[in-house]
């Protein structure tokens, strides 16, 4: 995240996480760094702000855990509409993501290219269409600077995976609790 702030200056770059300790060293590097574009918001994806919707050109999940892990691949909507609000029509969404035999207490079967090629129907039905599922590669790794992907040990001691998908072009359903599809509030 604070690469990105740092190359685009003119950019806002917003980290989310349901764990202010996560985001504790990154947000004291922004403030020693002078990064006034980057923004840290304490928030699950089942429930990030409204002020949040149809903000973003982009959204990267790397690395998930928890219930964010479990909503990602098993397409739950709560969690991937969650995602999808974020977006602005036509935006981005890149997720890299990693479960292994060892990972049992996750409560999640290893998963590979064949069950995330499913998640396509599920969330289509969220406005998002995926756009590519491949494994992760070590580039793809080490450009996300996620020292949790380096504990983990993605892309050398366990495959990883990378999941592309894009807004729909329109809003595709008001879901009755105020959420605006960025500019485009179209039904």
């Amino acid at each position: 995240m604070l690469a990105a702030a740092t190359a685009d200056p003119e950019r806002l770059v917003i980290g989310v996480d349901a764990h202010a300790a996560g985001m504790s060293e990154a947000s004291r590097k922004a403030a020693r760094g002078k990064l006034p574009n980057a923004l840290f918001v304490v928030a699950a994806a089942e429930r990030l702000p409204p002020e949040l919707d149809g903000v973003a050109d982009a959204v990267t999940v790397y690395f998930p855990w928890g219930s964010l892990l479990r909503g990602v691949v098993t397409a739950d909507p709560v969690i991937v509409a969650g995602l999808a609000r974020l977006l602005k029509p036509r935006a981005s969404l890149s997720i890299l993501v990693s479960v292994i035999e060892h990972d049992r207490g996750s409560g999640l079967p290893p998963i590979d290219e064949n069950d995330l090629r499913g998640l396509a129907a599920p969330f289509a039905t969220q406005g998002l269409t995926i756009t590519g599922v491949r494994q992760a590669s070590a580039a793809d790794i080490a450009a996300t600077g996620s020292s949790w992907g380096k504990r983990l040990g993605a892309g050398s001691q366990r495959s990883a995976w990378r999941i592309a998908a894009r807004r729909a072009g329109r809003c595709p359903r008001e879901d009755g609790q105020g959420s605006r599809c960025g500019a485009d509030h179209s039904p």
